[in-house]
C-alpha cells in the first residue's frame, strides 16, 4: 500500500495542472528513495532529460579503472605520438573498480529516485568505452542519435529499435573516468529532446521505430533544443532519460577522455498506466509528453 504522502500525491494527480502533477510525482519519487537528488534536480531531469551527479563514485576508482583502460588502448599515456586514432573503443569490463563505480551507494540512491526502488538491475560491469584522443581527424561517429534498446540480434545496428515504453532500457548513463572540460570531447546533449522523441514514438506502439526511422529527418524536431556539454570531474555520472538525443564530437583538447556509456537495465518493463499512479520520473515524463 502507498504511504499517506504517496496516496495524497496520487489523488492530486487527477485534479491538477501540469506543473502541479509534475511536483506530485516528484514527491512520489522522493518518498521512495533516499534523497540524493534535490527537487530542483529531479525537475531538471523531467524538463531537460538529464541530471548531473557529481561525486557519484570515488575519484580513486576512476584512477584505478583508467590505468586498466590505458593498458588496453595500446597507447602510452606519457607519449602523445602513440595517440594515432581519434577514438579507441574498448569492451565490457568486470574488474573491481568498474563494478564498484557502477554500484556506488550515492549513485544507486539517485537511480532509485529516478527509476524506482526495485525497478532496475544492478550492473556487475561497465562498457563500452569510446576513448577519445586529441585529433584533427573526424571520428566518424559524431551524429545526433538516441540509443536503441531492443532487437539487438539484427546485424545492422540501424535496425535496432526503441519504443515508447523504452523496452530494455531504464536510463542512459554517462560515467566520466577522466576530468572532462569543454575541449575534451564531452558528449553533446540536446536538452528537452526526450520529450520530442516520446511524441514520435507514441504512435508506433509496442513495435516502436528503428534507429534508421528515428534518424531519417536528422532529428529535426529537436533542433530548437539548447545544446549542453557533459563536462565534469572524474567520478561524475550523467543520468539521462532513455529518449535523450545526444552526440559525440571531435576532441579539440590535450588530454584523452575516458567515459563509459552503459544502459541501466530495467528489472520490470516501464509502465505508463500504473493502477496506483506511483510513476517514476522516467515514466511520468513520457506520460506528460504524450498526453
Amino acid at each position: 500500500m502507498p504511504s499517506a504522502m504517496t496516496a495524497a500525491a496520487i489523488t492530486f494527480l487527477s485534479n491538477s495542472s501540469l506543473a502541479q502533477r509534475q511536483r506530485s510525482f516528484l514527491a512520489i519519487a522522493l518518498n521512495e528513495a533516499f534523497q540524493v537528488l534535490t527537487d530542483k534536480e529531479i525537475e531538471q531531469f523531467v524538463h531537460d532529460g538529464f541530471v548531473k551527479v557529481t561525486n557519484a563514485f570515488p575519484r580513486e576508482l576512476a584512477d584505478e579503472a583508467r590505468a586498466i583502460l590505458w593498458r588496453d588502448t595500446g597507447c602510452d599515456p606519457n607519449d602523445s605520438s602513440t595517440w594515432t586514432r581519434p577514438v579507441v573503443r574498448l569492451g565490457e569490463y568486470f574488474d573491481a573498480p568498474f563494478a564498484q563505480a557502477a554500484n556506488a551507494p550515492h549513485l544507486c540512491d539517485a537511480l532509485d529516485q529516478l527509476v524506482g526502488r526495485g525497478r532496475w538491475l544492478r550492473r556487475g560491469s561497465l562498457g563500452t568505452f569510446p576513448v577519445r584522443f586529441p585529433s584533427d581527424d573526424d571520428p566518424g561517429d559524431a551524429g545526433w542519435h538516441v540509443d536503441p534498446s531492443f532487437d539487438y540480434e539484427k546485424p545492422d545496428f540501424m535496425e535496432w529499435r526503441v519504443n515508447v515504453f523504452s523496452k530494455g532500457r531504464a536510463l542512459l548513463m554517462l560515467f566520466l573516468f577522466s576530468d572532462v572540460g569543454e575541449a575534451d570531447a564531452p558528449t553533446r546533449i540536446r536538452a528537452g529532446s526526450h520529450l520530442e522523441i516520446a511524441r514520435r514514438l507514441a504512435s508506433a506502439g509496442e513495435s516502436g521505430l528503428t534507429l534508421r526511422e528515428l534518424a531519417e529527418n536528422g532529428f529535426a524536431e529537436t533542433e530548437h533544443c539548447a545544446e549542453v556539454l557533459a563536462t565534469g570531474d572524474a567520478g561524475t555520472v550523467y543520468l539521462c532519460h532513455p529518449f535523450l538525443v545526444h552526440a559525440a564530437q571531435r576532441h579539440c583538447g590535450t588530454r584523452p577522455r575516458f567515459m563509459a556509456q552503459p544502459p541501466l537495465l530495467p528489472a520490470e518493463p516501464l509502465q505508463l498506466n500504473r493502477a496506483d499512479g506511483a510513476y517514476s520520473p522516467v515514466e511520468a515524463t513520457i506520460r506528460e509528453a504524450i498526453a
